[in-house]
């Protein structure tokens, strides 16, 4: 592995920001597709001698995506498999769910972000949790905080100023554990902001620009390269 290790510590130097192209009709918004994804690193990993590509495996209910690089020496550094279910099963669906999961695992394979806004097109059809989860009688004041792959909440908070200093908080775990290394970071955070998505829809404009701008600032605090 030393040369792949070496070469890709060299790329990552000259990673690009992922910018931020292209709009989603949904939210009015900005986020960076795969191929501005791609465009961030490609240069870079090819400039140091590596070639990126991605795998794909058998998958019954969705996608499931592995970013694999290739050192001339033919040494190869695995970025992990990503799951992603289809919002719908059919080939629209099956495409959708493609791209979104391709677009991640680049994303965490080189550690490098921007904002998603797309990605709630991939998990609007069956959130795996978020308001669709919480009790009816409950879901009118008590806001839940989730964690990823649990479809019941940690916690509930009255309010929207309790559950986003108690979402904050639990970034702030995440962003200076000693569990994990930088790039597993920032996975884990966001990780854990797609959980809570449904819940942060229903903020306001100015607590979600809060959360997105304290959300940002700590992922440059790690050393991502964020799309402007």
């Amino acid at each position: 592995m030393n040369n792949i290790a070496k070469a890709f510590v060299a790329a990552k130097r000259e990673f690009a920001p992922a910018l931020k192209t292209s709009t989603n009709p949904h939210f009015k918004s900005k986020y960076a597709d795969l191929a501005g994804c791609l465009e961030a690193v490609n240069d870079a990993l090819l400039n140091n001698n590596i070639a990126v590509y991605q795998e794909t495996s058998e998958d019954a209910t969705g996608v499931t995506v592995e970013t694999v690089f290739l050192h001339e020496s033919g040494e190869t550094l695995r970025g992990g498999k990503l799951h992603v279910p289809a919002s719908k099963q059919d080939p629209q669906g099956y495409g959708s769910a493609l791209t979104y999961a391709r677009r991640y695992s680049i994303m965490a394979a080189c550690g490098i972000a921007a904002e998603d806004d797309d990605g709630n097109a991939a998990s609007k059809a069956k959130p795996r949790n978020g308001l669709d989860a919480i009790a009816p009688a409950r879901a009118a004041s008590d806001l839940g905080l989730y964690i990823p792959g649990k479809d019941e909440p940690h916690s509930l908070h009255s309010g929207s100023a309790k559950w986003l200093a108690s979402f904050k908080q639990m970034m702030n775990s995440l962003e200076t554990s000693d569990k994990y290394e930088t790039r597993m970071k920032m996975t884990k955070m966001r990780e854990f902001k797609e959980a809570n998505q449904a819940i942060i829809e229903q903020l306001g404009h100015g607590e979600k620009a809060l959360l997105d701008a304290d959300y940002n600032l700590r992922l440059k605090r790690l050393g991502a390269s964020l799309g402007d």
